[in-house]
């Protein structure tokens, strides 16, 4: 603002500020010659190279998935009671810490909310607690030991937590769903059919179903564990039984008893439990 001293008229006189350049609308890119190597434009050079890499890359995935479809597994079957659940691998860690005592049973806030919540937390809130501006980790001690020590725990319980699944699996006699789905996939591959998506086992049949064993069965409770159509209830299936197991095998485990199922030498006379053995031994499933 300026003011006119030759009048007694006060006036108001814009005046422009040199010092402020006119702006020039016409967006001329940054000259990067003087930095060959080092810098360039990103668009189109950068983003150029880096949707050629993600079509490269989204390419290969398609033609993966196309050729070797993923796995799945078998439709669940309510009738099937001596399966073993189990989470996805990533879960596996999780799944075990809750099987402990202290994040379990009247603890099992701990172990589903308070310990799971400070984990996930913790990572979110990472980036606001650690504002160092070092990059090597042997130089951000706290923020290193934290990951080293969760990506060990992380480890140890899924290590725990599968051989667990193992051992239940081979104490009620049942083979692992995945080495099931892995035989079957290359008996297809040799055959020169499908190998990715497995079809659902059809129902064993009891070969003989009126013989006199299931009498002596019901008689010594046998089939309170293994149901009344040996599907398996709280005890693993017997139908298809004599896939795996000889009459041997079986009379031994009547006689000495395997994992939870006790010895039933005790609750038949030893020729029922011959004729339990020989019987189980028959079931077996059709070619």
């Amino acid at each position: 603002m300026a003011h006119d001293k030759s009048s007694n008229n006060e006036k108001i006189v814009y005046v422009g500020d040199s010092r402020i350049k006119k702006k020039n609308h016409n967006t001329i890119p940054p000259d990067y010659t003087e930095y060959p190597g080092k810098s360039e434009a990103f668009i189109p050079n950068f983003l150029l190279k880096e949707w050629m890499v993600g079509v490269v890359a989204l390419v290969g995935i398609f033609v993966l998935t196309i050729a070797e479809p993923a796995p799945l597994g078998y439709p669940a079957d309510p009738n099937n009671t001596g399966f073993v659940p189990i989470p996805d691998w990533y879960f596996l860690f999780l799944y075990q810490f809750l099987k402990y005592p202290y994040a379990s049973g009247s603890y099992v806030v701990i172990g589903t909310v308070l310990i799971p919540g400070i984990m996930f937390g913790g990572l979110m809130l990472a980036p606001f607690l650690d504002k160092g501006k070092e990059r090597r980790f042997y130089k951000r001690p706290i923020a290193s030991s934290l990951m080293i020590v969760s990506l060990i725990a992380c480890f140890y319980l899924t290590r725990v937590a599968w051989l667990g699944y193992e051992a239940e699996l081979a104490e009620l006699n049942i083979r692992p769903e995945h080495e099931v789905r892995l035989e079957k996939a290359r008996e297809a591959a040799m055959a020169g059919q499908p190998t990715g998506q497995p079809k659902p086992n059809k129902e064993i049949a009891l070969v003989d179903k009126d013989d006199p064993a299931m009498d002596y069965m019901k008689k010594a409770g046998c089939l309170s564990c293994h149901a009344t159509d040996l599907k398996g209830q709280s005890g693993p299936p017997l139908r298809g039984i004599g896939d795996t197991l000889t009459k041997d095998d079986i009379l031994d485990i009547l006689h000495n008893g395997k994992g939870n199922m006790p010895p039933m030498k005790d609750a038949a006379s030893e020729e029922e439990l011959n004729h339990i053995a020989e019987w189980l031994a028959k079931q077996k499933a059709e070619k």
